[in-house]
């Protein structure tokens, strides 16, 4: 697995903690209109931080391993712009009536933010396990 340098690294730790404090505020309710771009910056740091973590090797666990992360940062990214839709209503225009968009949209980040997370704590301690029997 390639290794990332050290300003990667750190954009990586603070996307990292963007999500977790953009979450918290956003889950609290305090400064919702900040908190949901705080979340969205720190969910596109981290995600584009870890796609950049390639692995070269020819393990078919780990490369699947690996897909799994890949897909968490997608879900985290669409939990952010979930995050400022929920705050800002911008897809609102998209759907004929409220019903439909409450239906469908409103209220959905915690269904993406629980399937990212789950996904990346399986797929992280799985692939710490992995790398180390390699």
């Amino acid at each position: 697995m390639r290794q990332l340098s050290k300003w990667q690294t750190v954009v990586f730790m603070l996307g990292g903690m963007g999500m977790v404090v953009g979450a918290g505020m956003f889950a609290l309710q305090f400064a919702q209109q900040w908190a949901c771009w705080i979340f969205l910056a720190g969910a596109l740091a981290f995600a584009m931080m870890q796609w950049l973590q390639r692995y070269e090797g020819t393990n078919i666990t780990i490369r699947r391993l690996r897909r799994m992360q890949v897909l968490a940062g997608v879900f985290f990214i669409i939990t952010g712009v979930l995050m400022v839709d929920f705050v800002h209503m911008f897809m609102r225009p998209w759907f004929p009536n409220l019903e439909t968009y409450i239906q469908y949209v409103y209220n959905k980040w915690v269904l993406t933010l629980l399937i990212a997370v789950v996904l990346e704590v399986y797929s992280m301690h799985r692939l710490s396990k992995e790398l180390s029997r390699e």
